[in-house]
């Protein structure tokens, strides 16, 4: 399946990406990556988003384990049939599973992106994932999913199906 492959390159990307922080950033330390607008600061998160319930990480890898299997068995169960809704599916899937990766084998999440011109929490490229794949699925669901979905018999979610 086309979305595993994409999901597993979201994941390996993310894990590469920490990987090369790790290894050549010392912890809190910064190298410049987009002049003016992002530097690479590699900071840990035992925590959710902004750090929050940083007490409980395991906790957080087990929401993480849960998601990820849901978001797999919505992908192979066909929730969305859409390839558009399908990808958001797999975003959400491939920043999950990167995140959990972490949460499981280091205790903690590596983050990295550090925006220079706004304050704003320092994040990974997983985290991209579930905002852009939340996001969009989001929109997909209220906006588009009655136009891109194929109807099945009976027409679901169409007023027309109810007279």
């Amino acid at each position: 399946m086309i979305y595993a492959a994409i999901a597993a390159a979201l994941v390996a990307v993310d894990q590469l990406v920490k990987y090369l922080v790790m290894t050549k950033i010392p912890l809190g330390g910064h190298v410049p990556f987009i002049p003016y607008i992002v530097e690479l600061t590699y900071v840990t998160n035992t925590g959710a988003a902004f750090s929050i319930f940083s007490e409980h990480t395991w906790a957080l890898a087990l929401v993480s384990l849960v998601m990820s299997l849901a978001l797999a068995l919505a992908l192979w169960r066909g929730l969305f049939k859409h390839p558009l809704g399908k990808l958001t599916l797999t975003l959400l899937l491939a920043g999950a599973v990167g995140n959990l990766i972490d949460r499981a084998f280091r205790g903690f999440v590596v983050d990295m992106f550090n925006v220079l011109f706004m304050h704003f929490a320092v994040f990974n490229v997983a985290d991209i994932c579930v905002v852009v794949g939340g996001i969009a699925a989001g929109i997909y669901y209220m906006f588009l999913m009655d136009k891109l979905e194929p109807r099945e018999e009976g027409g679901h979610g169409s007023a027309d199906a109810d007279r």
